[in-house]
């Protein structure tokens, strides 16, 4: 059985994933299989929606927990995910201490937050509703993405509301909303990430963050990151594809 992933993000462990954005069932089962402890399902950005994240969570199996990030903060997404048997989710464009506050109470039932009971695949499709309904406030990570300058500029708002359990920070977004796409690694992006840091870390608020490989995630991981998204399914495949055929080819 996977463990439970909200524990898990508490206790501080170093948690490794990558980002799925290809409704291959099969693409997930390998990712899960070469032992990443999570995988960021995208339907935000990527061509996926509540039925591709529930295939792509049932072929991941018990291997390892998956995340879905949702469209939106809108209910009916943070429902739709959840059901589908997910172990968290990740919310975008979160930019302020009420919307912070809203997904917080959508991501868990009552009495604690508002989420709507519905009965799907997280619930045994009826067969195990008490069992879930007893335990998903306590196992279900509710995570939080801080990627626009207005984000950094509330942060102690946002780290301060109680169920959330992680900030994820988008530096492609971030920095693009600074008037500097893609230069994540301008000082004056640095320093953004840098306050959202030190805020989490005041606050005792887990950190994620995406990377694009391992040369990018490494600096953070050394800064005490925990929740770690290197590279995407399609670069994993792309690169792997271009090296055997350099190493062929001979280097052309």
């Amino acid at each position: 059985m996977i463990q439970p992933l909200r524990p898990r993000i508490a206790a501080g462990e170093l948690l490794i994933g990558t980002v799925v954005t290809l409704p291959a069932p099969g693409g997930a089962e390998v990712l899960a299989g070469a032992g990443f402890d999570w995988l960021f399902i995208d339907t935000e950005h990527a061509v996926l929606d509540a039925r591709d994240a529930q295939v792509l969570i049932q072929a991941a199996g018990d291997r390892c927990a998956c995340v879905v990030r949702v469209a939106s903060g809108d209910g009916v997404w943070i429902k739709k995910a959840l059901d589908t048997g997910a172990s968290g989710i990740i919310v975008p464009q979160v930019n302020s201490g009420d919307d912070a506050r809203r997904v917080a109470r959508l991501g868990r039932y009552p009495p604690e937050g508002a989420r709507g009971v519905g009965i799907g695949r997280a619930q045994g499709y009826g067969m195990r509703v008490p069992e879930y309904l007893a335990r998903a406030n306590d196992d279900v990570a509710v995570i939080v993405q801080v990627e626009h300058i207005d984000a950094v500029r509330n942060i102690d708002q946002i780290v301060a509301v109680d169920g959330i359990d992680a900030v994820f920070i988008g530096p492609y977004d971030l920095s693009a909303s600074m008037g500097r796409t893609g230069e994540v690694t301008h000082p004056e992006v640095r320093d953004a990430v840098r306050s959202v840091r030190d805020a989490c870390r005041a606050a005792g608020r887990a950190l994620g963050v995406f990377g694009v490989d391992a040369a990018a995630a490494a600096p953070y991981v050394e800064q005490g990151y925990t929740l770690v998204a290197v590279g995407l399914d399609t670069i994993l495949l792309g690169r792997a594809a271009r090296e055997t055929l350099t190493a062929l080819r001979g280097g052309e």
